[in-house]
């Protein structure tokens, strides 16, 4: 069966009253299929409409036009039933400050109607570091610690669909690994789950498939092997204090001093060096490593593409004539 379903979705934003600017389509006729049991990523740029699409998934935001269903249930037209199938850790920090940390999710259990669940919010407690913390005020957490809190929240009603935006931003290496495990081990048992991550290593490990957005349409999807398999075999990389040229500037992922660039063979590895050296750079530590899905995600966002478009009305999208992106 499949677990989340977008259907030829768009967004439009209208523009501010009074002013001249067109409308702006955040998504533009994504159309995607996740299967029950995946473990599926959701990439792109800021801007690209990931949280938009999210939140039409969440019931928070109503698309324009398209159709979106979890295990069967359309969000619009069966929106209790499916926001009971589903569990959603958000990107902003939103908490209660009058609870402790086992009150709000009691209370968070009540909203779903499930009663008696202290035995799994204990395990929840565990899993995710909280126990020591079941008693603290919520503003008395970290940040780290509330960010584990949401996961919490979202999974308190054992949902079959679980959704993760962004869900390591800004904490600790600790935190990755303990919500990975758990969350992997959700997965195991059955649980779908859709995550958006600008960790692009993360996607890489976890996620079977992988769907890039980029203004507001699919560009790529496919298998993570697949795209991994599809990408330039070999990255040089080295160390340089300098400028690179512009043309060799257009290709590379340059971090501080290092400096990463795409090469098939070793004839282009041979030329990169001699354009780099050509330039009055002094190259260093000069290494080879295989593509990863950064470098795949780099080049794909890169391609020439449409922006995404400006529609006069938000009206004329509930008519137009959709086809799969």
């Amino acid at each position: 069966m499949t677990a989340i379903s977008f259907q030829t979705v768009s967004k439009a934003y209208a523009s501010p009253q009074g002013t001249k600017r067109a409308s702006f389509l955040a998504l533009d006729h994504v159309s995607l299929d996740i299967e029950e049991g995946e473990f599926f990523g959701l990439l792109g740029p800021n801007g690209a409409g990931k949280t938009t699409l999210i939140s039409i998934l969440a019931g928070l935001t109503r698309a324009t036009s398209g159709q979106v269903s979890v295990l069967g249930c359309d969000v619009q037209l069966q929106a209790a039933q499916a926001r009971h199938k589903l569990g959603v850790v958000p990107q902003e920090l939103v908490f209660d400050p009058f609870f402790n940390v086992r009150e709000a999710l009691q209370f968070q259990s009540g909203y779903f109607g499930v009663r008696n669940n202290d035995a799994w919010i204990d395990e929840l407690l565990n899993s995710l570091g909280l126990a020591d913390k079941a008693a603290s005020n919520m503003r008395q957490l970290s940040g780290g610690m509330k960010r584990r809190m949401l996961v919490a929240q979202a999974l308190v009603h054992k949902p079959p669909v679980i959704v993760l935006d962004e869900p390591t931003a800004g904490v600790d290496v600790e935190l990755r690994q303990t919500l990975w495990q758990f969350i992997s081990q959700l997965n195991k048992q059955g649980h779908t789950v859709l995550l958006t991550t600008h960790y692009l290593e993360e996607a890489e490990a976890l996620c079977g498939r992988i769907a890039m957005l980029k203004s507001g349409r699919i560009v790529a999807l496919d298998r993570t092997s697949a795209l991994l398999k599809a990408a330039s075999g070999n990255v040089l990389r080295f160390k340089t204090s300098g400028v690179l040229p512009p043309a060799l500037a257009q290709r590379a992922r340059v971090t501080g001093s290092v400096v990463q660039l795409p090469a098939h063979n070793a004839l282009e590895i041979e030329q990169l060096l001699a354009a780099v050296r050509e330039s009055g750079l002094v190259v260093e530590d000069v290494e080879m490593r295989k593509a990863d899905l950064e470098d795949v995600f780099i080049d794909i966002m890169n391609r020439d593409a449409n922006s995404a478009p400006q529609v006069q009305g938000v009206e004329p999208l509930s008519t137009k004539e959709g086809t799969p992106a």
